[in-house]
């Protein structure tokens, strides 16, 4: 475990120096070994380089070709309208154009000159609609096979080491996105390089999960098993709503459906339905769970028109779902319904959400892990700061213990009802936010949602023995001291605030910080898994640790260094801290 968290993350700007500009030192590495090492041959090679194929089959409904997509933006001519397409969610203005008539022809017209990319990612510049068609007229037709793999991709940057023909190290290559890792690849397959790839590597499908990923095996098993794992809608209509009854008819039974937007009569009510979960059975009847734990019971059945597929919905008490819809769109794991009038649904598949709640269920669940409080909100001021490094712990008889720097606070937990949902209150002294009597809104078994009035809590399950990652995290951190080597707060050097203090991270949770005068300072600490790793630090107000009172995302661990940053909504960097091992 340790060699593969070594590569945790990509090795940095100056170390790739320190390999490409000593002339006299040059580091030594076993050759690798045929299950490591990519092959112009290898299957695995030729799994990722279909991985990387350019996929022209979004925007189909321009140019009726999966082996091309057209720069955006473009201008089109649709019905005597002329419309600006910048970016992919334009092109469901173009379907809704089409759809406006059933006896009509469905006619675009581009306005040129465009830019098209083929699969190979070359760029072409197109002057009208002959020269386009000469460009098209190889590709396969609409859902034929073709040689690209669309229900899976790398999550980028992703790193290569090179080696020379005596097997040393002579670069690290980072590639950024399909591009680059296709014409790499195109190296490797006319055996112009000797590469491996840089482990752990994440992957995702096309319904948005992700998968870690640590050696080649698993790389090639796990792309081959998505190969067909999705429909890679390859016709020329935008998204995917030409599927057949009996298609629609299973995918919507295969798992729960959870609303995440809901309009109705141009009304937008998805605070008042989202997380409704619905489940559609066998025989017609649709089960649905409200937030307060109500179950409805109502029917649903599908047939295929002109159209388009068509979805029914009836219930009693619930008028607002009542209505056949239009199978707008289905991407993998999400449905897209519509009704003239303002009427839309959104769902998204979720196998893991209840939707037959009990309390024997919920104790299960508490049961079995640890649990964060990611989320606590009370009187409109966000208390989960209180909670970082800090989780619960649920026992068999309503016992339960909140580690507070590295000791254990008891208090008590009770599963209880009322009117139709799960409550859950915990006692603990000097926590009343937790004492409120939470209504379980949203349960799956690694999520809990908690709603009272307008407060909301948010438990995130955390389970570190069955994490090798988490492990690894730990016992690096366990192993010695360290100190601040770095504190960047936006453009603002911050370090010298923590020079000659002392960090102890405890195996127990609780850190112990030594300042120049050897006076002591408590803190909390936890490593945990949430879009990747991080680590929860919280020091109280005790300054100037209290600067980092933080959940910090992991983007570099070695035995010796831990590289830490914060992240902005928007993905960008505001603060990086670095320990080093004293």
């Amino acid at each position: 475990m340790k060699t593969t968290i070594k590569t945790l993350l990509l090795l940095s700007f100056f170390a790739l120096l320190m390999f490409t500009s000593c002339q006299d030192e040059v580091t030594e590495i076993s050759q690798p070994e045929d299950t490591e090492a990519l092959t112009a041959e290898s299957e695995l090679t030729a799994l990722m380089f279909s991985t990387s194929i350019m996929d022209g089959s979004a925007d189909n409904i321009i140019d009726n070709a999966s082996c091309t997509s057209v720069k955006l933006p473009i201008t089109v001519e649709v019905k005597g309208l002329q419309i600006i397409i910048d970016s992919k969610d334009n092109f469901k203005i173009i379907e809704a154009l089409f759809n406006e008539f059933d006896d009509d022809e469905d006619e675009l017209d581009i306005i040129f000159p465009i830019t098209i990319i083929l699969s190979n990612h070359e760029e072409i510049v197109i002057e009208n609609h002959d020269a386009l068609e000469d460009i098209i007229e190889d590709c396969q037709g609409e859902n034929e096979d073709d040689e690209d793999i669309e229900c899976i991709d790398f999550n980028y940057p992703i790193s290569f080491s090179v080696f020379n023909t005596d097997f040393q190290i002579i670069n690290v290559v980072r590639i950024e996105n399909d591009r680059e890792l296709y014409y790499f690849l195109k190296r490797v397959k006319n055996a112009e390089v000797i590469a491996s790839l840089n482990f752990p590597i994440t992957l995702e499908y096309a319904d948005g999960t992700t998968v870690d990923v640590n050696n080649n095996l698993q790389l090639a098993t796990t792309i081959k098993d998505a190969k067909d794992a999705c429909d890679e809608d390859d016709d020329n209509d935008y998204g995917d709503d030409d599927f057949t009854k009996e298609r629609l008819d299973e995918y919507l039974k295969i798992c729960p459906w959870v609303v995440y937007e809901f309009e109705r009569n141009n009304l937008n009510s998805t605070s008042e339905y989202k997380e409704y979960a619905l489940n559609f059975k066998e025989d017609g009847v649709v089960i649905m769970r409200a937030r307060n734990g109500d179950l409805l019971t109502g029917t649903w059945s599908t047939r295929v028109t002109d159209r388009g597929a068509l979805l029914k919905l009836e219930f009693e008490t619930l008028a607002d779902f009542t209505l056949e819809w239009i199978v707008y769109d289905v991407e993998y794991g999400k449905i897209k319904l519509f009704e003239t009038g303002g009427n839309r649904i959104i769902m998204k598949k979720n196998c893991d959400v209840v939707i037959d709640i009990t309390k024997e269920r919920i104790e299960n669940f508490l049961q079995a892990c640890l649990w964060r409080v990611a989320r606590l909100q009370v009187d409109g001021t966000n208390n989960e700061n209180d909670y970082i490094g800090t989780p619960l712990k649920f026992y068999e008889d309503n016992v339960v213990k909140l580690r507070v720097n590295g000791e254990l606070v008891q208090g008590t937990y009770q599963v209880g009802f009322r009117n139709t949902g799960f409550t859950l209150q915990i006692t603990l002294e000097g926590r009343p936010n937790l004492k409120l009597e939470w209504l379980i809104t949203f349960l799956e078994e690694d999520l809990i949602k908690l709603e009272n009035i307008n407060n909301q809590m948010i438990l995130m399950r955390h389970c570190p023995d069955e994490d090798d990652d988490l492990n690894y995290i730990e016992a690096v951190m366990i192993n010695g001291e360290w100190e601040v080597a770095s504190y960047i707060d936006g453009d603002v050097d911050k370090t010298e605030n923590y020079y000659l203090y002392t960090i102890d991270f405890l195996e127990t949770g609780r850190v112990k910080i030594t300042d120049p005068n050897n006076g002591l300072t408590a803190g909390s600490w936890l490593a945990y898994r949430n879009d990747g790793l991080n680590l929860g630090m919280y020091f109280g107000n005790n300054q100037p640790f209290g600067a980092l009172n933080h959940r910090w995302k992991i983007k570099e661990i070695t035995p010796n260094k831990i590289e830490l940053v914060d992240l902005s909504a928007n993905g960008g960097i505001e603060r990086i801290l670095v320990l080093e091992k004293k």
